[in-house]
C-alpha cells in the first residue's frame, strides 16, 4: 500500500471551485481537518494529497458537495464535518436523501429539511406516529422541527389548531416579584416559542391565527382540566416537568391530536429530589404501540460547530462520572 496517494477531481469552473471552498477556505480547512487529506486547487482541478484512506475520504465527500453545488444547496463547515462522519460509516449516499426531504416552506419561501440523519428519522417518527418523544441536547433542532410540524398540519387541515407550551419551573417566588398578571409573568419563559413561529408563518400571519383561535402559547399550567382535540400540540422543555404534571399533560390528548413532546434530560431545572417527568414518562411508555421515542445527540447539532463539540465534551464527561 503507497503512503501516498494523488487524487485529481475536475469543477465545473474556478468560480464553483472557490464557493466551493467557502470564506477563506474555511470548508477545504474543514475536510484537511477531518481527512488529514491535503488539499489543493489548481486551475479547475482540486488535488487531494495523502494516505490512501484519507484521498479516498476526502474526495467521496468533495465530490457529493459538488453535487450538492450543482443543485444549489448550501455548503458549509457543518455540513462538510457531517458529509465526512456519514462518509466513514458507509453512508454518504443517504445524505442526498436526508437534505432533499422538505418538511414545510417558511413565510419567505424558504425550505426547511432534515439536516442530519437523526433529525430524519425523528420527522419520520412524527408523520407516522400520533405522539413523539424527542430527546437531545440544545441545538438539534427538536422544537423548531416540532413546530414546522405542527405548522405543516394546519396549512393541510389535518388539525384545527396549534397549542405551544412548555412548563415556568420558577413560577413561585422569583417570578412573583415581576410585574403583570401570570401570563405576562411566564412571558419570557415562551419567548423562543414565538420567535420559531414567527420564523415559520410570518409575524401578521402568526397574530391573525392567535386572534381567531388557531394558534395558542401557553404555560404547561394552562392544560389543566382541558382536552386537546383536533389539535396539534407540542410541550417543550419537558425535561423540567414534574412525574404528576408531565401525567397531566398527556391525559390532556383527545380526539383527532398529535404531541410532540421534546426535552434535554442533561439540563433539569427542576428542585434537588424531585425527579423529571420526562425521564419517568420514557421509561413508562417505552414500546406502547402509537408512541415513538426520537434520541439525538451531538451529531444532530445544527448550531454553530463550537456546540457540538460542547455537547460531545459534556458526554464524555458524564460518561466518565
Amino acid at each position: 500500500m503507497p503512503e501516498s496517494l494523488s487524487v485529481k477531481l475536475n469543477v465545473d469552473s474556478l468560480d464553483h471551485a472557490l464557493q466551493l471552498f467557502g470564506v477563506n477556505d474555511e470548508n477545504i480547512q474543514a475536510l484537511e481537518q477531518e481527512t488529514g487529506a491535503a488539499i489543493a486547487l489548481r486551475g479547475e482541478e482540486l488535488t487531494f494529497t495523502g494516505s490512501e484512506q484519507a484521498v479516498r475520504l476526502a474526495s467521496s465527500v468533495l465530490d457529493k458537495a459538488l453535487e450538492m453545488q450543482r443543485r444549489r444547496e448550501v455548503i458549509d463547515r457543518a455540513r462538510i464535518r457531517y458529509a465526512v462522519s456519514l462518509a466513514r460509516e458507509g453512508q454518504l449516499d443517504r445524505l442526498e436523501e436526508i437534505l432533499s426531504d422538505v418538511i414545510t416552506i417558511t413565510h419567505r419561501g424558504k425550505p426547511i429539511t432534515s439536516r442530519t440523519l437523526g433529525q430524519k428519522q425523528y420527522v419520520q417518527l412524527m408523520r407516522s406516529q400520533r405522539m413523539v418523544f424527542a430527546i437531545g441536547p440544545a441545538g438539534t433542532g427538536k422544537t423548531y422541527l416540532a413546530m414546522a410540524m405542527a405548522t405543516l398540519a394546519l396549512r393541510n387541515k389535518e388539525v384545527e389548531r396549534i397549542i405551544l407550551t412548555r412548563p415556568a419551573v420558577e413560577a413561585g417566588e422569583k417570578l412573583g416579584f415581576l410585574p403583570g398578571d401570570l401570563a405576562q409573568k411566564v412571558d419570557p419563559y415562551l419567548r423562543p416559542l414565538y420567535d420559531a413561529m414567527y420564523d415559520l408563518m410570518g409575524v401578521e400571519s402568526y397574530q391573525k391565527l392567535v386572534e381567531r383561535g388557531a394558534v395558542e402559547v401557553a404555560p404547561l399550567a394552562y392544560m389543566r382540566g382541558r382536552t386537546l382535540s383536533d389539535a396539534f400540540v407540542v410541550l417543550d422543555e419537558a425535561q423540567n416537568t414534574t412525574g404528576e404534571q408531565m401525567k397531566m399533560f398527556l391525559t390532556r390528548m383527545g380526539f383527532g391530536s398529535r404531541m410532540v413532546i421534546t426535552g434535554d434530560v442533561t439540563q433539569i431545572d427542576l428542585p434537588p429530589g424531585k425527579r423529571s417527568g420526562l425521564v419517568e414518562a420514557v421509561e413508562t411508555l417505552r414500546g406502547v404501540p402509537g408512541i415513538g421515542i426520537s434520541y439525538l445527540t451531538h451529531r444532530d447539532v445544527v448550531r454553530h460547530e463550537l456546540v457540538q463539540a460542547i455537547v460531545k465534551a459534556y458526554e464524555k464527561h458524564e460518561r466518565r462520572r
